[in-house]
């Protein structure tokens, strides 16, 4: 029997395309594999949001042929969209991007039988929504849907947009066949997932992503968590409307990129500070005690001292549970990295540590918070000394004595760790 062996870097649409294209394998008869195990193909999924994802790409693929130099490399994903043929020189049989993945196989097995090399790297920018599926996931209790591909802000760091093309929204419809699929399958979690959430919708004639969301609402499926949004999005009647959907997780991935408005406006985010603290203030209006979670870049092109420590103020003045703090990344092509000032790779490194420092102690304190009082976990999986292992709502990893896996269960907080919670089943 044929094998196959997945590697995918970068976010988490990425990690549904591979599922995606893994089931499609796995339907032509291909068996998976571990990507350290020696298999017939490999399919590297690529992210080049940094210089970290490019080389961290590139090196999976040498791996690839390392472990198996008779094996066939496929290329997918964001880096093999921006580089194409360039990247058929690191011995891969095949380069898609992202498009076409929904006929990986074919392709793959055409250019194998014809003895040749393929980059299929269409134009991104004229690209329609592709209709790819799953059924399935890794996880035991969570999965993923996407939702929606693409993003047409161009802030002026990002490549996203010049990889994965304009805004395509999957509709509300196809959404809920597969939201079915997935609880049939005993997924009671669904994460719905996009390149750029927040502009779901605007290209269908009547949809928003409260839509999604509601079409996600299906038996079996106890939550639905949002990913990534802007802060624009969340308006008193966004946020009615969500709190009315009782299964929406009461976590939000709310992106800031920056605590000072001068550094936004260079980045050109569409936002303020101040709308930054009115989105937080109507979330948790509506959802006390809500888990409010970002991304930041520091030593973005004419940072200084003060514009960083206007983002260190910022970020304790709204408490964040959880922050992914990142170095700017130069990337080529984008007006960022033609912009004028740019900081040096050692203070934009120490000013990441700093901020992973704040954001340490502000997350030790959200879960401190939590202490003796009860959260809602689904339970995944139970190690080696009966301790079952989920997470929150709030998205707090916890430990649980006596918990069952793949139960949704009360837990009373009884203690606090540098990884999450530990607590008790709620006695009923």
């Amino acid at each position: 029997m044929r094998t196959v062996a997945f590697h995918t870097l970068g976010c988490k649409v990425n990690q549904y395309d591979s599922q995606a294209m893994l089931e499609l394998f796995e339907q032509a008869g291909y068996e998976p594999r571990a990507f350290s195990d020696v298999a017939d193909v490999y399919v590297v999924n690529t992210c080049t949001v940094t210089g970290t994802g490019d080389k961290k790409s590139l090196n999976a693929v040498r791996r690839a042929l390392r472990t198996n130099p008779n094996g066939e490399v496929v290329i997918a994903g964001c880096l093999a969209q921006r580089d194409g043929e360039k990247l058929l020189e690191t011995g891969a049989r095949l380069v898609i991007g992202n498009a076409r993945r929904g006929e990986v196989v074919k392709l793959l097995e055409d250019a194998i039988e014809k003895g040749e090399r393929v980059a299929a790297v269409t134009d991104i920018l004229r690209t329609p929504y592709e209709p790819l599926s799953i059924s399935s996931h890794e996880g035991h209790t969570r999965a993923m849907l996407k939702i929606q591909e693409g993003c047409d802000r161009y802030c002026t760091y990002c490549i996203i947009p010049y990889v994965r093309g304009g805004i395509r929204s999957r509709k509300p419809e196809d959404i809920a066949k597969e939201a079915c699929r997935l609880a049939q399958a005993g997924f009671q979690e669904l994460v719905l997932t996009g390149i750029h959430l927040t502009s779901y919708g605007r290209d269908l004639e009547s949809a928003s992503l409260i839509d999604a969301v509601r079409a996600c609402d299906t038996p079996g499926v106890s939550r639905i968590r949002l990913g990534s949004l802007e802060p624009v999005i969340v308006t008193e009647e966004f946020v009615s409307a969500l709190q009315k959907e009782k299964k929406v997780c009461p976590q939000f991935h709310l992106a800031l990129q920056s605590g000072s408005d001068a550094v936004l406006k260079r980045m050109r985010r569409r936002y303020t500070t101040d709308d930054f603290r009115r989105a937080c203030a109507l979330l948790r209006q509506a959802f006390p005690s809500c888990a409010i979670t970002t991304d930041v870049i520091t030593g973005f092109p004419g940072e200084t001292e003060e514009e960083f420590a206007e983002t260190v103020a910022f970020s304790k003045e709204i408490g964040f549970a959880r922050m992914h703090v990142f170095p700017y990344s130069a990337r080529q092509g984008t007006p960022a990295a033609a912009m004028p000032n740019q900081v040096k790779r050692a203070v934009r490194e120490e000013r990441a540590r700093q901020l992973i420092a704040v954001g340490n102690e502000l997350a030790e304190a959200y879960r401190a918070s939590w202490l003796g009082n009860q959260v809602e976990v689904l339970l995944e999986e139970t190690d080696e000394n009966g301790i079952a292992h989920g997470y929150t709502a709030e998205y707090m990893p916890c430990a649980v004595l006596g918990g069952i896996p793949g139960t949704l269960c009360a837990v009373t907080v009884t203690g606090v760790f540098q990884d999450g919670l530990a607590g008790t089943v709620l006695e009923s």
